[in-house]
C-alpha cells in the first residue's frame, strides 16, 4: 500500500502543477490520453486506488481541489487497467462547476447522486 500512496501523492503534486498554471488543456490532454493498462485490474483496484487518494489527500499539504482529485484518481485507475472518466458538471443557479471520477457508469470518489445535481459538460 506504501507504494500506491506515493504513486497517489505524486499524482496529486502532478496534477496540482497544471491547475496551478492554468493548463487545464494539457491536464485534459493528460487524463484523456492515459491508456488503460492491458492487465485486468485487481478485484479492489477501485477501493485500493480510491484509499490511496484519500490518504494522499490527507498528507497534502494544502487543500485538494476536486478537478486535481479526480485527475489523479482516474490517471491511476487508468493505469491499474480500470477503464475510469473523468467527469465534469455544472450547477446554473448557483453557478458551481464540479469534477468527479466514475467507472462504468457509476460514481467512485464522490456522492452517488453527484450526476443529478450537475449536469455533465465533458468526460474523458
Amino acid at each position: 500500500m506504501s507504494f500506491l500512496f506515493l504513486k497517489a501523492y505524486q499524482s496529486l503534486v502532478i496534477f496540482d502543477g497544471y491547475i496551478r498554471r492554468n493548463d487545464f488543456g494539457r491536464l485534459y490532454r493528460r487524463v484523456r490520453n492515459c491508456p488503460v493498462a492491458a492487465r485486468p485490474p485487481l478485484a479492489d483496484a477501485v477501493d485500493r486506488i480510491g484509499y490511496a487518494i484519500d490518504l494522499a489527500s490527507i498528507w497534502y499539504w494544502k487543500k485538494v481541489l476536486c478537478l486535481q482529485r479526480s485527475a489523479a484518481t482516474v490517471w491511476l485507475l487508468k493505469r491499474h487497467g480500470v477503464p475510469a472518466e473523468l467527469v465534469i458538471g455544472v450547477q446554473q443557479l448557483p453557478f458551481r462547476a464540479h469534477a468527479w471520477v466514475e467507472v462504468s457508469g457509476k460514481v467512485t470518489n464522490d456522492k452517488p447522486y453527484i450526476s443529478e445535481i450537475y449536469a455533465v459538460v465533458e468526460r474523458c
